[in-house]
């Protein structure tokens, strides 16, 4: 009996050892600075609701409050002292100066291998992005010109990162012959819950920062911003976008020396954002890539003089070039205002033929009304002429003493007839002897009114 209580106290005390191995004591030390900055993040569903409805400007009631500045959004949670280029790669809490090209690459090697190894002990998923990506594509190091060193993370490891490292400090040693110590910051910005880009101030969510110097690295969350009407789609604040497929299943691999992750289509990736120009070109920000060693060099003073001076022909060339397609342009625009002007003087004159021979035509056709108009006035009084003639022919001829006397055609001659109308034709007619005598004598045979010497003489017989 004595002995199964041994052997099971002795089970006991071999399966607690083994749990107690199973569990590895922390390499590195993890500390909350909590009086670093009151940013402190809210663990309990109330108070991230509460907050949320803060941020949006509502009042609880699903009814959103006007603000002042409404438009303008949350103020830049991350700042950089600014100055020059190199300046903005730098936290303003932290800069003290600008660092060599030596000091630069020490901090960011040891900088980021700590954030890798950081990462990849808490079990959190991380993956190297945009420049620091192609470093790896080249020889899985860092690019020397590189100031920038970028992460990305999913949206919902950002939400964890928030709610369980905020403000955390990591005491880094390396495992070199003369360890490195380090200590870096996990800052992540409390905008983080926005996804869209907003005002553009807190496009950067999280960052890793070397507290001896500010240089940092920059920690971008990706999240489907939109899974009903573009699902697969992972963006950033910054307009990078992403397909389900291009990133996941994540590879794992190696990035200066320590486990790394990246996309799963890093080529199309890269070829998307810098071309593909960008992985072949072995000349680049004065360095050349050397195949033998598989590393970019620096070049020598001679080479960048070279490169300056061939650089100089060249902007030197496209100045020209684009000067003489300037010149062209305006001798073409020259050209082209000139036959637009020629166009608009032949409009102009079409136009004013046109104007022209409109207003001939209207006065063509108010000349033909005028004369239509006076010959039918003289229509209208040579139809009363006439009827008048017709008058005098049917008017008895008066006698010498002015008694009437009866035509023998015409049996009303007793009527009375008003008197008659001679034309002046008549009298210069009448003038001639002869042509009296005619006259009389036709008008006797032929029934006419006699004239005043025809009555005389007959009376007189």
């Amino acid at each position: 009996m004595m002995r199964l209580i041994l052997a099971n106290f002795l089970i006991f005390f071999a399966v607690l050892f083994l749990l107690v191995e199973a569990v590895p004591p922390p390499a590195i030390t993890l500390e909350t600075d909590i009086q670093e900055r009151d940013t402190t993040t809210k663990t309990s569903s109330e108070q991230q609701q509460a907050k949320r409805i803060e941020r949006r400007g509502g009042n609880g009631n699903g009814k959103r409050k006007k603000k002042k500045n409404d438009e303008e959004g949350l103020p830049k949670y991350f700042n950089e002292p600014g100055g020059s280029e190199l300046g903005n790669h730098y936290d303003s809490r932290f800069e003290h100066g600008i660092q060599d090209y030596a000091d630069r690459k020490n901090t960011q090697l040891h900088m980021l291998r700590a954030y890798l190894t950081f990462f990849h002990e808490n079990h959190l998923e991380t993956w190297l992005a945009h420049g620091t990506l192609l470093g790896w594509w080249w020889n899985g190091r860092m690019l020397p010109w590189d100031w920038d060193i970028d992460t990305q993370v999913s949206g919902s490891t950002l939400n964890y990162l928030g709610d369980h490292y905020n403000q955390t400090r990591y005491d880094y040693q390396s495992d070199e012959e003369v360890p490195v110590k380090r200590t870096y910051l996990l800052d992540v910005n409390p905008a983080i819950k926005e996804r869209e880009r907003g005002n553009g101030n807190n496009i950067i969510d999280a960052r890793w920062i070397d507290t001896r110097n500010g240089l940092y690295i920059d920690i971008t969350g990706l999240s489907e911003t939109h899974p009903d009407d573009r699902p697969g789609m992972w963006v950033c604040k910054n307009y990078h976008r992403y397909q389900t497929l291009d990133l996941y299943p994540l590879r794992e691999t190696m990035y200066e020396g320590v486990v790394a992750k990246v996309p799963y289509a890093y080529d199309r990736i890269l070829a998307n954002e810098y071309s593909a120009k960008a992985l072949v070109i072995t000349d680049y920000e004065g360095h050349r890539w050397d195949p033998i060693v598989k590393e970019w060099l620096p070049k020598s003073e001679e080479e960048l003089k070279e490169d300056r001076r061939l650089r100089e022909e060249k902007e030197r060339a496209e100045k020209e070039a684009e000067q003489r397609k300037q010149e062209k342009e305006a001798e073409e625009e020259m050209h082209k205002q000139v036959e637009e002007g020629k166009k608009r003087k032949a409009i102009e004159d079409a136009t004013k033929e046109l104007a022209k021979q409109k207003a001939d035509k209207q006065a063509e056709v108010k000349r033909q009304k005028e004369m239509q108009q006076r010959m039918k006035g003289v229509n209208t009084k040579g139809q009363h002429n006439h009827g008048a003639e017709h008058a005098h022919e049917n008017e008895a001829p008066l006698g010498p003493q002015g008694g009437k006397e009866k035509s023998v055609n015409h049996p009303d001659s007793h009527k009375a007839q008003p008197p008659p109308v001679e034309s002046a034709s008549d009298t210069s007619q009448a003038s001639k002897p002869g042509d009296v005598f005619k006259q009389e004598h036709q008008g006797s045979d032929e029934g006419a009114p006699l004239g005043p010497q025809h009555r005389a003489r007959q009376e007189f017989a």
